[in-house]
């Protein structure tokens, strides 16, 4: 996988390669396996900004978990196709950010990913970002559009 930083409203950008562990008996991606790329270069955003998992926990006792998740299967991805998961923040908030994601293929929308962040304490515990992700995260907000596409 590779990432780089986007300037068309997404913050960040991987490529996934798919292999034959992640496909189905019909050769399909598995519709979890989704679900993993997108968590990856989540994870991969975060580290480009110097904020990796390790880190935050480390340094600042906290991490992050899904709150609230919503898919849009649109079509399937087969074995070896590069992917493209884009990734972008559309809210922030105290202990919380919103993100979409969008896995495409040559340019063609398969799967829409909309969810919900909470930052926890390592007890698992709802609590506040630290002041300079938070910071972070709000400037990507505010210079990213409001959708993606058509829908």
């Amino acid at each position: 996988m590779t990432s780089e930083h986007l300037t068309s409203g997404y913050v960040h950008a991987q490529t996934v390669r798919i292999y034959y562990e992640d496909t189905d008996s019909t050769g399909l991606v598995y519709h979890t396996n989704y679900l993993k790329f997108a968590e990856r270069a989540r994870t991969d955003m975060l580290r480009d900004f110097d904020f990796d998992h390790t880190r935050l926990l480390r340094d600042h006792g906290i991490a992050f978990v899904v709150r609230s998740l919503s898919v849009d299967f649109r079509q399937p991805a087969r074995l070896d196709d590069l992917l493209q998961v884009r990734t972008r923040v559309t809210e922030m908030r105290g202990a919380s950010m919103r993100m979409e994601q969008q896995i495409s293929c040559n340019g063609i929308d398969l799967v829409r990913i909309t969810l919900k962040l909470a930052c926890i304490t390592a007890d698992g515990r709802a609590t506040r970002m630290p002041l300079p992700l938070h910071a972070v995260f709000c400037q990507l907000v505010q210079n990213s559009p409001g959708s993606y596409g058509n829908g």
